[in-house]
């Protein structure tokens, strides 16, 4: 028990270090070039063993034994960063040293994207959100396969890709944006690159929208995707503004397809959830992460498990910034919890507690 509560004394000492010091003057600097620098500076500190263990020694989680296995994979922890901050997937040597059990690279697109114009990303602190209206901007799924086929593998630390529609005009369409994401998972497929694959149909920023997130349209996409010989697991990030009724409808034509499960889910494009609506310009695109996300995604999680069971791994995500939040979503019905806003506002340290508190 004394073990147990000088744990929990670490946890509090580096997350109220980062709230009180180093997050004031990140919230200084335009936040894409914050998000640039500790990407760069993740990607230096993972190249070393010296500063891996560094790193490891102040985040990494050493608690009892919280693993994980969810279709097959082997998590450390049931907390994997999400899709959208290591979307060139540069950050898989550092990533498990803070305790996460796996990250969701991405999201990659068939074709390089440059993204939407700045600014891409806007912070509402007030209301613990981030506007984000990256574009999908990312490398590329050849180049991204090549860098992740580079970089040696970390025991128990699993990684996945999320794969969406290029974003441009000559994937629009829905046949074109069909083949644009078969191609991308056939590339995945044949590098041997990637633990499994998430199907981004509910990107809120991208040229052409949500355009696969139909009861009409996914069948397609899914029949053409399971054409791809894929031996790992596959799953749908969800969108979380769309009534229950369409959404199960969603859920039911993933299972019929033989899917692995889902993610719920994506960014909330509801404004009225924001706690303070002035933080947001009136006039601005995007989705927001963050705490808007929260309830919705909960609800929607405790729904799904309800309705269809263990037929699916559900996959949480929206809002996970404490102990409290990640565990309500376990008590809802979901595996593990994709988080990266949270770790913005509260630090790395995030994970340890959230590990910490964990309750199976």
């Amino acid at each position: 028990m004394p073990r147990d509560r000088d744990f929990t004394g670490i946890c509090d000492i580096i997350l109220q270090m980062y709230e009180a010091i180093v997050k004031p003057l990140l919230f200084k600097f335009d936040p894409e070039i914050v998000h640039e620098l500790a990407v760069a500076t993740g990607e230096r500190l993972g190249r070393f063993r010296i500063t891996r263990s560094m790193i490891g020694a102040l985040y990494n989680y050493r608690g009892p034994t919280i693993a994980k296995i969810v279709d097959g994979l082997s998590y450390r922890t049931p907390f994997v960063l999400s899709a959208g901050f290591d979307y060139n997937g540069r950050l898989s040597q550092i990533l498990p040293m803070i305790g996460l059990g796996g990250e969701e690279v991405g999201s990659v697109t068939a074709r390089p994207c440059v993204g939407n114009p700045r600014p891409r990303l806007t912070r509402l602190p007030r209301s613990r959100s981030i506007i984000v209206n990256k574009g999908l901007r990312n490398d590329g799924v050849e180049v991204i396969a090549r860098r992740l086929k580079s970089r040696s593998r970390i025991s128990n630390f699993v990684v996945g890709v999320s794969i969406a529609r290029t974003n441009d005009a000559a994937s629009a369409t829905v046949e074109n944006g069909i083949n644009d994401y078969c191609f991308s998972l056939s590339h995945l497929i044949q590098s041997e690159v990637g633990d499994y694959y998430t199907l981004n149909i509910s990107c809120p920023n991208a040229f052409g929208g949500e355009s696969f997130a139909t009861p009409e349209l996914l069948p397609r996409l899914l029949t053409a995707v399971r054409q791809i010989d894929c031996p790992k697991p596959i799953y749908v990030k969800m969108p979380i503004n769309k009534p229950w009724s369409e959404l199960s409808s969603l859920i039911q034509i993933v299972i019929e397809h033989g899917l692995s499960g889902i993610i719920i889910g994506n960014l909330n494009k509801n404004y009225a959830d924001l706690k303070f609506r002035t933080e947001a310009p009136v006039s601005y695109c995007g989705g927001l992460s963050g705490d808007p996300c929260r309830q919705p995604s909960t609800n929607l999680i405790r729904l799904a498990r309800e309705k269809f069971g263990r037929q699916l791994t559900i996959i949480g995500c929206g809002g996970v910034m404490s102990v409290e939040a990640a565990n309500e979503k376990f008590l809802a019905g979901t595996d593990l919890i994709h988080l990266i806003t949270g770790l913005i506002y509260r630090g790395p340290g995030l994970v340890k507690e959230l590990a910490s508190g964990y309750r199976q």
